[in-house]
């Protein structure tokens, strides 16, 4: 199958009485070729990525390989995108960025480091996000884009703010990835940079496709040779470049740029120096260059006809943009005309690739085009009002979301720093309370005084849980250019098992260390194993262990790590009081018995003395913190599927 991206009429939401940003821009990428979308700010061109990217609501259709986006099993796979800056946390690696996202994309670890390779940043590895450079920024997002293989890729203005040096080297990337038979769509605002890296331009202006061509037609028709001259005496040299120009009936345009520089268009570098110097105009620079399609200020520019017997057809058009891309005439009077009240037999024509579908304003793709072509006329066809909708989807998630998770979760230090601060804290609090004296032995050795609502170990779990979520709302590497992140089961399933698991090792460590601690400074006494240690290490853990899913599931509501740990403090403040004040109820006294009855039913049932496992877990749930908390876990959840569910509806 051809690998080709075909947009047909991608039209963005307009906001209030305001046009637009895109209208009805259709065109097509095709395979071996690296098209560039080339315009000034604010002409559309990234609201355009992003409707065919369906990261923004709009009208319009785009194809990969002959299917939507959202058909796409894997779109990783068949799309490479690179918006704006790499995202992802400051303090990872790049080689542990890159191998977190081979577990995204779902494939082998190896590919990292062959990407790596591939851009030149191997010697950068293992250097932290936050401290690149912007070139090695761009790299390091080539790379991204490049790492699950795909067919095309999309990049929005891969050059800006490089050097002349680092952006040659990223458009022979893209050329030679375009040379494989890949498809490349980048956009770019500079005429000259388009004409040596695309081979196909479609030039945007106010959301519109005013042109459509290749590459030696852009070059042929948009950017004319011309001199540049710099002097101080700008004015005197224009005007005695005119007189001379009219005298020897010559078309020569003159266009005075800002302060002392001019554009000479139809004349030549040995002209202009003899002119000055016969004239003695002082000229402090004189090259030949290609003309573009002007500086941001407005321009005033002079042209000089044959006199009358010149035909106005035979005249060249000079075009021009300044600021959002103006198309300019100039007549033999002098006066420039906006692109949007030009005539017929001046303006480019706006072209759009066939298409299967039939949309508003179609007209033929341009074999040649030229400044002074008419353009062609459509046929008359009966269109729809409207193209189909487009509708923003949910991010993918991971292939494989408990190697993501593994990978995210150990990839910055930020969890090893909250394990260290909870051990440091639960010893010192551990020595005081046993200077202090009477604290019950469990107390003792979790560190958990009566005047604090949950250990130290309780606070650490909850925090690395809220994290599991709070770094990828922050730093979207998941989820880049959508501001969100997958609510799917399986990735929500795989952030409460690593969270557990933390836990349970953090609480063992925490109780292990307390102990040492007290051992060491105080004897044995303090270390002594309680009598019922079945039951309050059931406790322990699951407090621990509830804390952490808490933090986790109440970050993926809320989207915040500081929501997530909140979640988790709320349980003994708010939802504990709560809880024992209905435990109190009369309706609820009336039930008293009822676990014992539920125990008798179904307890003695179970071999292998099951039934005191179960009984542990039934106390633990019957204590006042045991459940608050599972009735705080059981609408976190509720709310996540809820979430869930709504974000897939829509």
């Amino acid at each position: 199958m051809l690998r080709v991206i075909q947009a047909f009429g991608l039209t963005s939401v307009p906001r209030k009485d305001l046009p637009p940003a895109v209208d009805d821009v259709s065109f097509e990428a095709r395979a071996g070729h690296v098209t560039a979308l080339l315009g000034p700010q604010g002409a559309g061109k990234t609201t355009v990525l992003r409707l065919m990217l369906q990261l923004q609501q709009g009208r319009g259709i785009t194809q990969f390989r002959g299917r939507p986006l959202h058909h796409v099993p894997h779109p990783s796979h068949e799309v490479g995108v690179l918006l704006g800056d790499v995202p992802g946390h400051p303090g990872r690696t790049v080689r542990g960025h890159l191998r977190m996202l081979c577990a995204a994309a779902g494939v082998s670890v190896r590919r990292a480091d062959e990407v790596l390779e591939a851009v030149g940043l191997v010697s950068l590895r293992e250097e932290r996000l936050g401290t690149l450079s912007r070139g090695m920024d761009r790299r390091l997002g080539l790379a991204c884009a490049l790492l699950p293989g795909p067919h095309a890729l999309v990049l929005d203005a891969p050059g800006d703010g490089l050097s002349a040096r680092e952006a040659r080297w990223l458009y022979d990337m893209l050329k030679a990835h375009a040379a494989q038979g890949g498809t490349v769509l980048l956009t770019m605002d500079d005429p000259k940079e388009a004409a040596r890296t695309a081979d196909h331009v479609i030039t945007l202006e106010q959301g519109r496709v005013v042109a459509d061509q290749d590459a030696q037609g852009f070059a042929r028709t948009r950017l004319r040779p011309r001199v540049v001259v710099r002097t101080p005496h700008a004015a005197r040299l224009a005007a005695l470049l005119t007189k001379e120009a009219r005298a020897a009936q010559r078309s020569v345009q003159v266009v005075q740029d800002s302060g002392n520089r001019l554009s000479v268009y139809g004349s030549s570098c040995a002209h202009v120096g003899e002119t000055a110097f016969r004239h003695g105009v002082l000229v402090h620079q004189l090259a030949d260059e290609v003309g573009d399609m002007g500086p941001d200020t407005a321009d005033v520019a002079l042209t000089v006809s044959a006199g009358a017997a010149m035909s106005e057809s035979e005249q060249p058009a000079i075009e021009r943009v300044a600021g959002a891309d103006r198309l300019c005439r100039v007549g033999e009077s002098g006066s420039d005309q906006p692109a949007g009240e030009k005539s017929r037999d001046t303006a480019l024509p706006v072209v759009s690739p066939p298409s299967p579908l039939s949309l508003p304003r179609p007209t033929p793709h341009p074999e040649s085009a030229t400044p002074t072509a008419p353009a062609p006329q459509a046929s008359p066809v009966r269109l729809p009002d409207l193209p189909p909708p487009i509708a923003v989807r949910p991010a993918p998630s991971p292939l494989r979301p408990l190697r993501y998770e593994l990978r995210r979760a150990a990839g910055i230090s930020t969890g090893f720093l909250t394990a260290g601060a909870v051990l440091l804290t639960s010893a010192v609090m551990a020595l005081l309370l046993a200077r202090v004296g009477h604290t019950p032995q469990e107390r003792l050795l979790a560190a958990w005084p009566a005047e604090l609502p949950l250990p130290p170990a309780a606070l650490g779990a909850g925090l690395l849980g809220a994290l599991a979520f709070g770094d990828e709302f922050r730093h979207p590497a998941l989820a880049a250019d959508r501001g969100t992140v997958p609510r799917r089961l399986g990735l929500l399933s795989a952030k409460l098992l690593v969270a557990a698991a933390t836990a349970l090792m953090l609480a063992f460590v925490t109780v292990g260390c307390d102990a040492e601690v007290l051992y060491l400074v105080y004897g044995r006494e303090f270390v002594k194993v309680p009598g019922e240690w079945l039951s309050m290490g059931a406790s322990w853990i699951g407090l621990v262990v509830g804390c952490a899913w808490a933090g986790v599931l109440a970050a993926g509501v809320f989207r915040s790590t500081t929501a997530g740990l909140a979640a988790v403090l709320a349980v003994p403040v708010v939802v504990v009081p709560v809880v024992h004040k209905a435990w109190e109820g009369a309706s609820v006294r009336s039930a008293a018995g009822l676990p014992m009855r539920m125990r008798q039913v179904f307890l003695y049932q179970w071999p292998f003395g099951g039934e005191r496992y179960l009984s542990a877990v039934a106390r633990v749930i019957a204590q006042p913190v045991g459940g608050a908390l599972t009735l705080s876990l059981t609408v976190l959840l509720c709310a996540y599927v809820l979430t869930t569910l709504r974000s897939r509806v829509r």
